[in-house]
């Protein structure tokens, strides 16, 4: 953040000569020279780049109010927070002003007054951008008052009658008066709250209990909602979806490197979850968004898999402080117990009741084949099926420690045939190839390689699996 400007009266900010914009002008002025340099004004948002954001832009430089329609977590919240980063970082602001007014453009009779009175000596404050950002989340018992404003009984009290602009307690849009108003959810609000907003969005007064005040606000109205065939809750009225210039659709990640890089962006991991275990999470959020057996109108959100990533590596963590380990690994047994807390975000067809766990469980699998096909393809891991003989098993489990799975693999050299050696050491034959494949070198970076491509034999039918309270045994 730089340094506030240090001045203090309008004199001062006239002798500077900084010139005043409104504020669709200063969004559109700063997108644009962030884009001649080639910057990117969106830090944070993954796989949108080629399809909302360009439409975004241009609504921007339209100087449109935006509406984003899709469904829940697509980051259209996380989107309309990122437009605080258009604005100028200080802007001037006459002190004491309830809306904010730019000393040299008041709007109300008090700040015309003062300035009459005051002169170049009227007191100037500075507002950072983030101050200039303003977001509320609709719900059913969100008032006029709350959005436009009221009259202050209390004002009224002191002698003002009721038609003095002074008698008015502002709301929320009128105090975000050169800067953005996000509404999130604006379908819940109710259809009489959305019909306040209609002078807002177009003439850009403001009517309170009968009472027109000419006030010229200057506020960008952003809005998030979900599509109407989703949402049983309410509506956007249409004057008003009509009053937003650019409505746009958002969507999920379409590429799996992005899916998780929001994964890994926004989850925040308490021990170290390998990238095959994101990879694998990933994949199983974008399979159950393709599933007939989940509700799509509700959508798989996001969050899902920040929340799968979390659990994960907090059972990582708990493994380790019971059985000492130093450093916390997740590992594929960790996955399991994901979809066991995660099983209520996602919502089903009404036909699939009863057979929630079954269909997690299916596509969890499914998930988890693909990324062994996408890690180890070429990888020979005959030498591995071999060492299985018939007799040898492998014990691993949520309370299993890395150092105890791998002492307990069934040796396999470097030639390829069972015979004595120590599998979690160096030199441990197709054991150094899986964990070089995913470049794994701690004890916990391998066992949590080896325990993949144990996974990924199993579903490939090559060896066999036996899971209860106990653990997991591979043989």
């Amino acid at each position: 953040m730089s340094d506030r400007p240090d001045i203090r009266t309008l004199g001062e900010l006239r002798a500077a000569g900084l010139p005043h914009r409104s504020l669709r002008q200063e969004i559109r002025e700063n997108l644009l020279r962030v884009l001649a340099e080639g910057g990117d004004p969106w830090p944070g948002l993954h796989g949108l780049g080629r399809t909302v954001l360009p439409q975004l832009e241009r609504a921007l430089l339209a100087g449109h109010d935006v509406v984003l329609l899709g469904e829940r977590g697509q980051g259209k919240t996380r989107l309309l927070r990122t437009l605080s980063g258009l604005l100028d970082e200080w802007s001037p602001a006459v002190e004491g002003s309830e809306l904010n007014e730019h000393p040299e453009e008041p709007l109300t009779q008090e700040t015309e007054r003062r300035v009459l009175l005051e002169g170049d000596e009227l007191p100037v404050v500075w507002r950072h951008r983030s101050e200039r950002y303003v977001e509320k989340l609709a719900t059913p018992d969100t008032s006029v008052a709350d959005l436009i404003g009221d009259v202050d009984p209390m004002r009224v009290a002191e002698g003002r009658r009721l038609g003095d602009p002074e008698t008015i307690h502002y709301g929320l849009v009128p105090r975000a008066n050169r800067g953005i108003v996000a509404i999130n959810e604006l379908p819940d609000l109710a259809e009489r709250i959305q019909v306040a907003m209609l002078n807002v969005m177009e003439e850009r007064d403001i009517q309170i209990r009968g009472y027109v005040l000419r006030l010229p606000l200057d506020v960008l109205v952003v809005a998030t909602a979900n599509p109407e065939d989703y949402t049983n809750r309410g509506r956007i009225i249409t004057p008003l979806q009509d009053r937003f210039g650019a409505e746009i659709r958002t969507h999920y990640p379409l590429e799996l490197e992005d899916e998780v890089a929001v994964i890994r962006q926004e989850a925040e991991l308490v021990a170290e979850v390998p990238d095959t275990i994101l990879e694998t999470l990933a994949r199983f959020t974008r399979l159950l968004r393709e599933s007939p057996a989940v509700d799509q109108r509700s959508g798989v959100s996001a969050r899902f898999a920040i929340a799968g990533a979390e659990t994960v590596a907090a059972a990582a963590l708990r493994r380790a402080a019971i059985r000492g380990e130093p450093d916390a690994v997740a590992r594929m047994v960790d996955v399991g117990t994901a979809t066991d807390v995660l099983a209520g975000k996602i919502e089903f067809e009404s036909g699939e009741e009863g057979r929630e766990r079954p269909i997690l469980d299916h596509l969890l699998r499914r998930a988890t084949a693909e990324t062994v096909r996408e890690r180890f393809r070429g990888l020979d891991l005959g030498p591995l099926v071999a060492a299985f003989d018939g007799r040898t098993t492998v014990t691993t489990g949520d309370d299993v420690a890395a150092q105890d799975f791998l002492g307990s693999l069934p040796p396999v050299p470097a030639d390829g045939e069972a015979g004595e050696g120590s599998p979690a050491e160096p030199g441990g034959g197709v054991y150094d190839e899986i964990a070089a494949r995913l470049g794994a070198t701690t004890p916990g970076q391998r066992a949590s390689a080896i325990e993949l491509a144990l996974e990924g034999l199993f579903l490939a039918q090559r060896i066999s699996k036996d899971s209860d309270e106990e653990g997991t045994v591979y043989g």
